[in-house]
């Protein structure tokens, strides 16, 4: 397969420092109500289709499931009768319910875990599962199958299916709204000065799209607490309200954050905070292959192949670009988020990624 080759030259001006691209990071990225978290349905199921990797037949906590399976597909066997083959694993299977909630039809990766004598579930496909909630109650919220992939072959025991839940009842995690509510911040960027902030982003978007200079309605109680207030003239509407808050654009307030690179893998969101750059370098990954270059020498007579063109700071030559404008270069190039975080990976192993990078919470 022929590699495609980009040389990126990134557009630096003074007029782009302030460039919307920025733009569209909302509090809803990065925070949440006070009383909302994320949720975990789980459920014992069976992988099948193992090449001899599987439990033993002749365990009978995993036997006897299979059995009941094949029961109720029309096809009874008796559990002494399955004999001693291995292409069947008894498995735990889970699913994160992000902190909004989910609607029915909704669909989220299942983290897959062997639980008995299995060496490994490559190659194999999950049968269908009904999870289930935390509570006792035992209500099936989500329904999971399908093949499944290893995120990282040297833990052969654990593996994915990708969107292989979909939800047949909704999760609803959002606390009812009244006269104020609490944002609570994501740890990784609490600190009163981001509180302040972000605080003083909000007064600021929601009086002027309200056309009004009344009193503020968010203030910052601590590091990690926004206190929002809900106003008499919004009180008819306070779902709505909360919809527009968490809506805010707070990209100025990340700027003033120390430079840092959050990403998650299930959702795809990249946020970038403070002024993060990225050295020159060159970028190898699958069928693609960038070149991150300095601009040249005015006067110098290249070939223009770069999606961007080169232009000066002044005429001071720009050592390093920022990380947002190579993000906005991989969003033309339709390059998929989770294949923008394993370069961001690359560049930060290799040095290249000047700010602190964290992937699932984790640095």
């Amino acid at each position: 397969m022929r590699r495609r080759i980009v040389n990126i030259v990134l557009i630096i001006t003074l007029g782009l420092l302030t460039h919307e691209t920025q733009a569209g990071k909302t509090l809803l990225e990065i925070s949440r109500v006070k009383g909302q978290g994320a949720s975990v349905v789980q459920g014992l199921g069976l992988v099948v289709g193992l090449n001899g990797t599987g439990d033993s037949a002749s365990e009978l906590v995993m036997a006897r499931p299979l059995a009941e399976t094949l029961r109720n597909m029309g096809n009874p066997v008796p559990v002494e009768d399955l004999g001693k083959g291995k292409s069947v694993a008894l498995v735990m299977v889970s699913c994160r319910i992000p902190r909004d909630g989910a609607k029915a039809d909704d669909a989220y990766d299942v983290t897959v875990s062997v639980l008995n004598s299995a060496k490994s579930l490559e190659g194999g496909r999950l049968l269908i599962t009904p999870l289930i909630g935390p509570r006792r109650e035992r209500v099936v919220y989500a329904i999971a199958e399908g093949d499944l992939t290893l995120p990282d072959e040297e833990i052969p025991t654990s593996a994915r299916v990708v969107r292989g839940a979909q939800m047949v009842r909704d999760i609803n995690t959002t606390p009812a709204i009244n006269g104020s509510f609490d944002i609570i911040i994501d740890q990784s960027f609490s600190g009163m000065g981001a509180a302040s902030a972000i605080s003083a982003e909000i007064n600021q978007q929601y009086l002027l799209s309200a056309s009004s200079l009344n009193n503020s309605v968010a203030t910052a109680v601590d590091g990690r607490t926004i206190r929002v207030v809900v106003p008499v003239t919004e009180r008819a509407r306070p779902a709505a309200f909360f919809g527009d808050i968490m809506q805010t654009d707070i990209s100025s307030a990340l700027r003033k954050l120390p430079a840092q690179v959050r990403c998650d893998t299930s959702s795809g969101i990249i946020v970038i905070t403070g002024d993060v750059q990225v050295s020159p370098t060159v970028i190898t990954h699958k069928d693609l292959s960038i070149t991150t270059t300095l601009p040249p020498l005015p006067g110098d007579e290249v070939e223009q192949t770069s999606e961007f063109a080169a232009v000066y700071a002044g005429d001071e030559q720009v050592d390093m670009m920022r990380l947002q404008d190579l993000i906005t270069a991989f969003d033309q190039l339709d390059i998929p988020p989770v294949e923008q975080i394993n370069i961001l990976k690359m560049l930060h192993e290799s040095g290249h990624l000047h700010a602190k990078l964290v992937i699932d919470g984790r640095e």
